[in-house]
C-alpha cells in the first residue's frame, strides 16, 4: 500500500511557477514509476510527466516548461511548473504504479489566470 498526499497547488498569474509536492507513506527508492496526472473540467484526466527508475517523460505541452523529480530521502516527488497558462489550469493528482497496483493521492487544484 502507499498513500499519497498532494500539496503546493493554488492561484497563480500566466507566467508565473508552482512547485507541487506528493509526499508519500513509505519509500520511494524502489517504486517503479511515479508520476503527475491532471484534470481540467470536462476532459479526461492526461500524463503530465512521469518518472521511472531509469527515465523520465512528459506530456508535448509541458516539455521544456514543467520538471518532475524524486527526493528519495524525503519520500517525495515534486512537479516543478514554469511559465504556466491558463490551459494548465486543472486537478494535479500524483500517481504510484508499485508490482502493478496503481495509487493515487487526493489531488490539489491549480489555476492559472490570464
Amino acid at each position: 500500500q502507499v498513500q499519497l498526499v498532494e500539496s503546493g497547488g493554488g492561484l497563480v498569474q500566466a507566467g508565473g511557477s508552482l512547485r507541487l509536492s506528493c509526499a508519500a507513506s513509505r519509500s520511494i527508492f524502489s517504486i517503479n514509476a511515479m508520476g503527475w496526472y491532471r484534470q481540467a473540467p470536462g476532459k479526461q484526466r492526461e500524463l503530465v510527466a512521469i518518472s521511472r527508475l531509469s527515465s523520465t517523460n512528459y506530456a508535448d505541452s509541458v516539455k521544456g516548461r514543467f520538471t518532475i523529480s524524486r527526493d528519495n530521502a524525503k519520500n517525495t516527488v515534486y512537479l516543478q511548473m514554469n511559465s504556466l497558462k491558463p490551459e494548465d489550469t486543472a486537478v494535479y493528482y500524483c500517481n504510484a504504479v508499485h508490482f502493478g497496483n496503481n495509487y493515487w493521492g487526493q489531488g490539489t487544484q491549480v489555476t492559472v489566470s490570464s
